[in-house]
């Protein structure tokens, strides 16, 4: 693991003292980005200003995606592995029809 920084990430007006790896601190760095820009959204799109209930419905919609998304990772996996298995059939016959026909 590499070496760690301190750094302050600014979230809805409010500084947070992380202590991450250098590894990390891009990665933090965006996502605290995405966090600002999605609560500003919330901001501009409807009438809440109440910092907690704004951070709440972030949380709720980044929740949301994640699960979405793994969601959809298994579904992907799932037809990965039934296509690596159809495959792996094909050449199972094949070899065994080589086989039948060559004795």
């Amino acid at each position: 693991m590499g070496e760690y920084l301190s750094i302050k990430v600014s979230i809805a007006n409010r500084n947070y003292p992380l202590r991450i790896t250098t590894e990390e601190n891009e990665r933090v760095m965006q996502a605290a980005e995405n966090i600002n820009k999605r609560i500003k959204e919330f901001e501009d799109n409807y009438a809440v200003k109440d910092k907690q209930d704004l951070l709440a419905m972030c949380a709720l919609q980044f929740a949301s995606e994640a699960l979405n998304q793994q969601k959809n990772d298994g579904a992907k996996s799932s037809q990965e592995m039934e296509d690596q298995i159809q495959y792996l059939s094909l050449m199972i016959d094949d070899y065994l029809e080589q086989e039948t026909n060559s004795q």
